[in-house]
């Protein structure tokens, strides 16, 4: 199951069924769980935590040193959730001391040819990250989000569940559950991302509701402070509606409008 000349750090922690391809690398305080398969030429570098039931293909880079000038050292960690398929060259860094030390990816994610993901990110389940499209530091991304091709995230960016970001499409703010960005450069709003929550099960009263929300933010006219009032009355009778206000009340980079 281990190709012998694969080079295996003997502090690393292999578990059962686990396959590496040849000439991979892994590091020192590595875990790698069960039924994970590892192609050739890929470098893990820890400490590193990786699930069970991962697919990770040749010239994958996980868990190097974070890209971030005030790196000095320190013990940091990247930490893979279960069932993740991880294509050619993707590129995951570990966090940093001062940006809490861990960057994690959830389960059952997709993350395609050329992804990059940098230090101090936190990505939830069921995400899928076309080839080519990058998060900088720190951005955090709720489940069930696509990046499209060659789309990326400013650091410090949240962009919340279920939102849908267009091919080539760059965003400096954060972005809102549910909705779908799109431009080449400064991606705006350009409504809600209502085919992926139909194929994911929400019913049509769901829809209205975030379809309401979206109106009061984006084309009633309403300052941010006015639409915030507005969907705290709103949000009583959506749970939907809630995760978008609370979405807000989280914000530090300010809202993609």
């Amino acid at each position: 199951m281990i190709h012998p000349t694969a080079q295996i750090d003997p502090t690393a922690v292999i578990g059962a069924n686990v396959r590496i391809g040849a000439y991979t690398v892994i590091g020192a305080d590595v875990h790698i769980g069960e039924g994970t398969v590892i192609g050739p030429h890929v470098v893990v570098e820890g400490p590193t935590r990786i699930g069970r039931d991962n697919r990770i293909a040749q010239f994958a880079s996980l868990g190097g040193d974070p890209q971030d000038m005030k790196f000095q050292g320190e013990r940091t960690e990247l930490v893979i959730g279960d069932r993740n398929l991880i294509r050619e060259f993707v590129t995951i860094n570990r966090g940093t001391g001062d940006g809490g030390g861990v960057t994690r990816i959830g389960n059952d994610n997709w993350l395609l040819a050329y992804v990059h993901v940098a230090h101090d990110c936190t990505i939830g389940n069921h995400t899928i990250f076309s080839n080519y499209s990058a998060l900088a530091g720190h951005v955090e991304v709720g489940d069930w989000t696509v990046f499209s091709g060659y789309s990326g995230a400013h650091q410090f960016c949240k962009v919340g569940a279920h939102a849908f970001i267009a091919m080539g499409c760059l965003l400096g703010a954060d972005v809102p559950p549910f909705l779908m960005m799109a431009n080449d450069q400064n991606g705006r709003p350009r409504g809600l991302n209502t085919t992926g929550l139909k194929r994911r099960g929400f019913e049509p009263e769901r829809i209205t509701a975030i379809k309401r929300a979206y109106r009061t933010i984006y084309t009633s006219g309403l300052s941010l402070a006015e639409a915030r009032e507005q969907l705290s009355a709103q949000a009583k009778e959506s749970e939907d509606v809630r995760a978008m206000l609370e979405f807000l009340e989280r914000s530090e980079r300010g809202l993609a409008r």
